[in-house]
């Protein structure tokens, strides 16, 4: 098996199972415990919480724990739209996020808060310009996904982030694809709020952070005992949550190794597939992408019938979320890409772990999957 499906999940790194197996077996005290075992339990997370912070650019006492990039994400909009309830009543966000925000900014519209979804352009970028055209005066907090699953397009997060501080409004990124894949300081991008999830970058799935910056005061999501600074009651999982700060230890060895390889092996595959089939379209944007993503359509084809030809390579046809549909992605609808370019979709990702000889054969095996599609 030929594994490209990284933007879906990726395995556990070795020295993150490694580092999970002290508190499997042994290390099993309650971090809230003042007796030896649960000091020993509270360092450890705490080590882990400096270690996501050192990743980020931040202090630990800025990161909370949470199960994922989903209750991360709804953490941040409904316990926010909650405390600024007397504030204010409309969201910015856009029109490619995941479905953790589409569907979070859905329900809260039901409860009477408005929200502006924003267009994006022919790459699937927004122009920062179109955000500050959406502000109002009862504007609490925009939100726009630092990279796109789907298309890898890296959003001009800094610049909005600035356009947020002009105004006094809180900002937001869901940075779930990006951690992991390119530089996440929260300072540079200018975010008061910033989504991680642990198994896009080699954690267990079930475990992720919040990024919340110092000063800013939200209603708890989780009502309890007053774990994770009074934001998320409930004893912590330390098993995973140190799992997910090794893996981002690693992350902070290897990234800036891993960006050109990435890059360099994922150019090699878009060419090698254009060069054999040259109507293929690539989605996203040319220069702005993850390096490690390639979202490629076949005109008039199918991406989920292509993939069944191929049962050795491990790909999508698009979000993992709603890799089962045969509709086209809300992603590419919004990028104006017409339905039979679309419906022929294949996002291809690469990891740590790709060898150039195992983009070789992908790409081979999906070239002859198109060109026996293409036989009458």
């Amino acid at each position: 098996m030929i594994y490209l499906d990284y933007n879906a999940t990726t395995p556990i790194a070795k020295e993150v199972a490694e580092s999970m197996m002290p508190f499997v077996l042994e290390d099993f005290g309650n971090p809230s415990s003042a007796h030896p075992m649960g000091k020993k339990a509270k360092e450890a997370l705490e080590k882990a919480r400096d270690r996501i912070a050192a990743l980020l650019g931040c202090e630990g006492k800025e990161i909370i724990f949470t199960s994922g990039g989903t209750e991360s994400n709804n953490m941040v909009l409904k316990s926010l739209a909650w405390t600024m309830r007397n504030k204010g009543r409309h969201i910015i966000t856009t029109k490619i996020e995941h479905p953790a925000i589409i569907n979070t900014a859905l329900f809260l519209m039901e409860t009477g808060l408005d929200v502006t979804f924003i267009p994006v352009d022919q790459y699937g970028q927004v122009d920062p310009d179109e955000v500050r055209k959406a502000i109002r005066k009862d504007t609490v907090l925009i939100t726009v996904m630092h990279a796109n699953n789907e298309t890898g397009t890296i959003q001009p997060i800094s610049d909005i982030g600035a356009i947020a501080r002009e105004y006094g409004i809180l900002f937001h990124t869901d940075a779930a694809q990006a951690v992991g894949k390119i530089e996440t300081k929260v300072d540079d991008l200018g975010v008061d709020f910033l989504t991680i999830a642990g198994h896009k970058l080699y954690a267990p799935k079930g475990v992720g952070a919040l990024y919340i910056r110092e000063g800013i005061e939200i209603e708890p999501f989780m009502h309890g005992g007053g774990q994770e600074m009074g934001l998320r009651s409930g004893t912590e999982n330390v098993i995973l949550n140190v799992a997910l700060g090794t893996a981002c230890e690693l992350v902070q060895g290897t990234l800036f190794t891993e960006i050109p390889r990435m890059k360099t092996l994922r150019d090699g595959l878009s060419d090698h597939i254009a060069s054999a089939v040259p109507e293929a379209v690539v989605h996203g944007h040319p220069e702005q992408r993850l390096p490690n993503t390639l979202f490629i359509s076949f005109p008039g084809m199918i991406g989920e019938e292509l993939l069944n030809a191929m049962p050795e390579v491990c790909a999508s046809t698009g979000s993992a979320c709603h890799d089962q549909s045969v509709s086209l992605s809300h992603v590419l609808a919004s990028m104006g890409v017409k339905k039979e370019v679309g419906m022929g979709a294949i996002r291809l990702s690469l990891g740590r772990p790709t060898k150039e000889d195992e983009v070789d054969q992908a790409a081979q095996l999906l070239i002859n999957a198109v060109k026996a599609a293409m036989q009458p």
